[in-house]
């Protein structure tokens, strides 16, 4: 797929995916599984950025909307400030994320909300 990383803060991720052969389908626009896959990794580094060094995350679900055909530049894009890490009694939570993918006119072509199961990595026993 080639992404690109346009911007990276805790929290925050904004992902460019330039339209390629290799991600087309037979309808001449960008396939289905390369904008779940886009959704996928730009709220994983979004997620993933903005949690503490103890924590670790794993999908868990994966939705996605498609809006329109999806043709030429993407860009990809989540925000989350709903990080938590577990508390001290809980082992994990589940946490759902959004990404927005827009083509170069700035529609929607697809959401993606993503769950990711968060938790503290546990020592050596």
């Amino acid at each position: 797929m080639q992404p690109r990383v346009l911007s990276l803060q805790p929290g925050h991720a904004v992902v460019q995916l330039h339209d390629k052969r290799r991600v087309r389908n037979h309808l001449n626009s960008i396939h289905a599984i390369a904008l779940a896959n886009l959704a996928e990794f730009t709220t994983g580094l979004a997620t993933l950025s903005a949690m503490p060094a103890n924590s670790r995350a794993i999908l868990t679900g994966l939705e996605v909307s498609y809006h329109k055909k999806a043709r030429g530049t993407l860009k990809a894009e989540c925000k989350t400030n709903s990080l938590t890490t577990p508390s001290s009694n809980v082992d994990e939570q589940s946490l759902q994320v959004e990404a927005k993918i827009y083509d170069t006119n700035g529609d929607c072509v697809a959401t993606g909300l993503v769950t990711w199961l968060i938790g503290t990595q546990k020592g050596p026993e």
